[in-house]
C-alpha cells in the first residue's frame, strides 16, 4: 500500500513549485513519458516518486537519491491512493458529467453555494482519469461539500471515477457527439456515463434529451431504484416544466416543480447558459433545503445567479501578417470545439473577412457526409467567407462545404497556397494536434519583432469580476480603454469587455473611439477630451463626448444645432471639477451650464461625473471625501434643474476599493482592470494581465577591461558573458535602466543591464544565468513585477504600460 510522506501531487514537471513537499507521479502516455523528467526533478529537490516497476529496474542507481514507489500502473496507483483518501472523509459530493457544460455548471453551482458550504471542487476542467483524482486529493476535514466533474472517452473509465468520488448527488448536463468514437453507440456512452450515479441519491437532468431520459429510466433506475430523478423539461414533458421568456439582456424562468411555481431572472439569453443555470437551480435548491427554509434557499439561489460570470475559453488571438488577426486553436479539433471557436470568432467584432483553416474533424461519431454538411452549416451560420481544408477526409468531402479550397497536408498547403493573398482577415486556425497546424500559425503570425507583450484575457475577466464584486450588482461599469487600453491593445480588450457586457467604454480622444467603431465595437463610448475639429466624427460614429467648460458646451451645442437632424438626442457627459483642477466645471459655472443645456433640446445628459485626485493615498482621505460631497451637491443641483436623472460616477479603480459607498450609479475601472491595484491593498486579489518578453539575439564573452555599448560606459571588470536582447528604448525599455540600474529575468536569474540601453537593443550580463541564444527574457510579468520596475524608474506602472512601443507584438490568450 502506498504511504507517501509528500502531499503535493504533481504529474507535469513544468509546474513544480514546492520540491520538498512534492510527490511526482510519472505517467507514461501515448505522446509523453513522465519518467524522462525524474532525474531533473531530483536535481531540483523532489525526493519522492511513483513510478512504473520496469523503469525502476532499469534505473536502480537512482534509488539512493530519492524514495520510489514502484507500481504496475502509475495512473491506477494514483486513483487507488486518492480513493483511500476520499474514503477518510464523510462529506456530500456532487458529481457532474455530460458531453458539454460540465465545467460551467460546476463553477456556477460553486458560485451559488460558496456562501453556504465550505466547498472543494475540480480545478478548471480536471475531469479525466488523472484530473479527477488530482481534484479529489484536495478534500480535507474542513470541507462540507464537494463538487467534481467527471468525463470519459471509452468504456470502463467511469467506474474508476465513481469509486473515487462516490457522489451522493448528480447532474447529467446533456448528451452530444463528443467521444462518440470511443463507444459502440450513443446508448452505450450514456450507460457508461450513468455509472457515476449508481449509488447516488438524486440526479438532475433535462428530460428533453430523449435517449438520455430512456437510459436513465431503463438502466439507472434498475441498478439504483431508490434514486430521486429531477427530470425537467422546456418542452412540456413530465411534471417538472420550465417556461423560458427571453428579454434583450436577460431571461425570465418560471419553474413548475412538485406543485409549486418558482421564478428566476438569469443574466444570460443563450440556450446553453439557460440550460446550465436550470441544472444549478435544482441542485442548489436540493442541497440548501436541508438547512434553510424555502424562502431562504430561493433568495440564496437568486442572489448567486445574479452574480454569475462567464467562464473563459481556451483560445489565443494574435496579430498576423498583412493586417490579419489569427485565432489560434491549432491543437484540437472536434465538432463541438469548432462551434465554440466560431462563437469566439464572432465575439471579436473585428470588421475583417472571416476565414477558417480547418483540418479533418475527429471523434464526431457521424458519417463523413453528415459531418461535413453540418460543418458547412456551422460555417455559414458564423458568416465565414473563406474556408481552407487540410487533410484527406475534408478534401474528399469538399463538395459539402461552400467556398472551400483543400490541401492534403500542411506541407502541401504551405508549399502551394499564395500567402500574400491573405489581407485584412480574421483567421481561425483550427486543427487536430497530429496535423501540426503550428506550422501554419508560424507562417501567418506577425514576426516583425522578437519582443512580444502577452495579454492574459482570462486575467482581464478575473479582474473585471473582482471589481464588480466590490459594488452592488446594479452598479454600472465604465471600462477605460484609452491609450490603447493602457498599452494592451484597445480593439481586443474592448471586444472582450463588450462580450462581458460592460456598460460603457471610455477613451481619451475621438480618433481612439473611431478606431473602435471601425473594428466593430458597438458599446457606448465616452470621449474624455473632444475638440471642435472632431465633432463631426462624434455624430458619424455615435460617440458620446465629455463636456467640461462653458466654451466647450457652447461650441458643441452650436454644432449640434447646425448638423444634427431628426428627433433623436445626442448624449453628452458633464465633467465637474471637484478638486482635481484639470478639466471640468467649477461650482460657479453650474447655473449657466444648466441654462445652456435646457436651451438645446437636442442634448441629453447621459452622465455627470468627477475625478478623485488622491484616492490611492490614505493621506488624502479627508480631501477625497470632500470631493465626493461636493460632487453630490453639484450633481444634485443639476439633476433637480434638468428634471431627469442622468447616471453619476466619481470612483476610479482606487476609489472602488477605498470608497465603495460612493459608487453612485456607475464606477470607472481603469488601471485595476489591467492588474494594477493603485492602493496596494488588494494586489493579491488581482491577476497579472501583461507580460513583456523578448529574446536573446546573441551571446558573447567580453574580456576584462573591454567596454560595452555607446559611450563606453559599460566596463567589464572581469570576463563577462554578455547577451544582446531584442528590446530598446523605442520599444519601451527606458534608457534610465542602463548600466546595471535595470534587471531582466532569464531562466530564473535576474540579470543586470550592462552599458547603455540602445534604441532597438540592450546588453545584459548573463554570466550567472543558464542562457543560450533565442532564450526568452522577461522584462516584467509573472516572475518580475512591474512594480519593481516602476520603483527603479521612480515612476508608476501606468507610464511603463503605455510606453510599450507599437512595433511590439501583442499576443492575447485565454487559458
Amino acid at each position: 500500500m502506498l504511504q507517501p510522506k509528500n502531499k503535493i501531487l504533481l504529474t507535469d514537471s513544468r509546474f513544480l513549485s514546492q520540491p520538498s513537499e512534492t510527490l511526482f507521479i510519472a505517467i507514461k502516455g501515448d505522446r509523453h513519458d513522465g519518467h524522462l523528467f525524474i532525474e531533473q526533478l531530483i536535481k531540483e529537490g523532489v525526493d519522492e516518486f511513483i513510478v512504473q516497476k520496469e523503469w525502476l529496474t532499469e534505473h536502480s542507481d537512482l534509488s539512493e537519491k530519492a524514495t520510489f514507489w514502484p507500481v504496475d500502473n502509475t495512473v491506477h496507483a494514483l486513483q487507488s491512493m486518492v480513493k483511500k483518501h476520499r474514503e477518510s472523509f464523510d462529506l456530500p459530493v456532487v458529481g457532474i458529467t455530460g458531453s458539454n457544460g460540465k465545467t460551467i455548471v460546476k463553477e456556477w453551482l460553486s458560485s451559488i453555494l460558496q456562501g453556504s458550504f465550505s466547498l472543494v471542487k475540480s480545478p478548471r476542467s480536471y475531469n479525466s482519469q488523472i484530473g479527477v483524482p488530482l481534484s479529489a486529493w484536495q478534500i480535507n476535514e474542513n470541507h462540507t461539500l464537494g463538487i467534481f466533474e467527471a468525463g470519459i472517452s471509452q468504456p470502463a473509465e467511469m467506474q474508476k471515477l465513481q469509486d473515487i468520488l462516490k457522489p451522493d448527488f448528480g447532474i447529467f448536463t446533456n448528451i452530444g457527439s463528443a467521444h462518440n468514437e470511443g463507444f459502440r453507440s450513443k446508448k452505450q456512452k450514456i450507460t457508461e456515463k450513468l455509472r457515476l450515479f449508481r449509488h447516488s441519491k438524486v440526479l438532475v437532468y433535462c428530460q428533453d434529451y430523449v435517449e438520455l431520459d430512456e437510459e436513465i429510466r431503463i438502466f439507472l433506475s434498475a441498478v439504483n431504484p431508490k434514486i430521486e430523478l429531477i427530470a425537467w423539461s422546456k418542452n412540456q414533458k413530465g411534471t417538472t416544466q420550465i417556461e423560458v421568456i427571453k428579454k434583450k439582456d436577460f431571461t425570465l424562468l418560471s419553474i413548475y416543480w412538485n406543485g409549486e411555481e418558482y421564478s428566476l431572472r438569469i443574466p444570460f439569453i443563450d440556450d446553453a447558459s439557460i440550460e446550465n443555470v436550470i441544472h444549478c437551480f435544482f441542485m442548489a435548491f436540493t442541497l440548501l433545503k436541508e438547512n434553510h427554509s424555502e424562502i431562504e434557499s430561493l433568495s440564496i439561489i437568486q442572489s448567486g445567479i445574479d452574480g454569475l460570470k462567464p467562464v473563459a475559453m481556451r483560445l489565443e488571438l494574435k496579430e498576423g501578417i498583412r493586417n490579419c488577426y489569427l485565432i489560434d486553436d491549432s491543437y484540437n479539433n472536434d465538432f463541438g470545439g469548432l462551434a465554440m471557436a466560431l462563437n469566439f470568432m464572432n465575439q471579436h467584432h473585428i470588421n475583417r473577412q472571416k476565414t477558417v483553416i480547418l483540418s479533418d474533424v475527429l471523434q464526431s461519431g457521424l458519417n463523413e457526409r453528415e459531418l461535413y454538411q453540418r460543418i458547412n452549416d456551422l460555417l455559414i451560420g458564423a458568416g465565414v467567407q473563406k474556408v481552407i481544408g487540410i487533410g484527406p477526409d475534408i478534401s474528399k468531402n469538399a463538395s459539402f462545404i461552400r467556398n472551400i479550397d483543400c490541401y492534403l497536408s500542411v506541407n502541401d498547403f504551405i508549399a502551394n497556397y499564395p500567402f500574400k493573398s491573405f489581407n485584412n482577415e480574421l483567421i481561425l486556425i483550427k486543427g487536430a494536434r497530429n496535423f501540426s497546424f503550428e506550422k501554419i500559425v508560424s507562417k501567418l503570425v506577425n514576426k516583425a519583432h522578437g519582443t512580444v507583450f502577452e495579454i492574459n484575457l482570462d486575467a482581464i475577466t478575473h479582474n473585471l469580476n473582482y471589481y464588480k464584486s466590490k459594488v452592488k450588482p446594479e452598479t454600472k461599469i465604465m471600462a477605460m480603454v484609452k491609450a490603447s487600453a493602457y498599452g494592451s491593445g484597445s480593439t481586443e480588450i474592448a471586444s472582450l469587455l463588450q462580450y462581458h457586457r460592460v456598460d460603457y467604454l471610455a477613451v481619451a480622444y475621438t480618433d481612439e473611439a473611431v478606431e473602435l467603431r471601425q473594428n466593430g465595437i458597438e458599446s457606448p463610448i465616452l470621449i474624455l477630451n473632444t475638440q471642435p475639429e472632431s465633432f463631426s466624427k462624434v455624430l458619424e460614429y455615435d460617440l458620446e463626448p465629455e463636456l467640461y467648460s462653458l466654451k466647450n458646451v457652447k461650441e458643441f451645442s452650436a454644432f449640434i444645432d447646425a448638423a444634427h437632424e431628426g428627433d433623436s438626442k445626442v448624449k453628452v457627459h458633464l465633467k465637474l471639477d471637484t478638486g482635481m483642477n484639470r478639466l471640468g466645471f467649477k461650482s460657479e459655472d453650474i447655473l449657466e451650464l444648466i441654462q445652456l443645456l435646457k436651451a438645446n433640446s437636442k442634448l441629453e445628459v447621459a452622465s455627470i461625473f468627477s475625478h478623485l485626485a488622491g484616492a490611492d493615498n490614505k493621506a488624502h482621505d479627508t480631501f477625497s471625501k470632500e470631493q465626493i460631497n461636493t460632487f453630490k451637491e453639484l450633481s444634485d443641483l443639476i439633476i433637480e434643474k434638468l428634471g431627469y436623472q442622468p447616471l453619476r460616477h466619481i470612483l476610479n479603480s482606487a476609489g472602488i476599493i477605498r470608497y465603495p459607498n460612493a459608487a453612485f450609479d456607475m464606477v470607472r475601472l481603469g488601471i485595476g482592470l489591467y492588474g494594477i491595484e493603485a492602493n496596494n491593498q488588494s494586489q493579491n486579489d488581482l491577476q497579472t494581465v501583461g507580460t513583456l518578453k523578448t529574446t536573446i539575439s546573441q551571446i558573447k564573452t567580453v574580456k576584462k577591461g573591454e567596454t560595452i555599448g555607446y559611450g563606453r560606459v559599460g566596463k567589464a571588470n572581469h570576463d563577462v558573458k554578455v547577451a544582446t536582447i531584442a528590446i530598446g528604448y523605442a520599444d519601451g525599455f527606458d534608457r534610465r535602466l542602463s548600466n546595471g540600474k535595470g534587471q531582466v529575468w532569464v531562466n530564473g536569474t535576474l540579470c543586470p543591464t550592462i552599458g547603455n540601453v540602445c534604441m532597438d537593443m540592450t546588453m545584459i550580463d548573463v554570466t550567472k544565468a543558464s542562457a543560450v541564444e533565442d532564450d526568452s527574457v522577461e522584462i516584467f510579468g509573472t516572475n518580475q513585477s512591474i512594480f519593481s520596475l516602476s520603483e527603479t524608474l521612480e515612476t508608476i506602472p501606468y507610464e511603463i504600460l503605455t510606453k510599450i512601443g507599437h512595433r511590439v507584438k501583442r499576443v492575447f490568450f485565454k487559458e
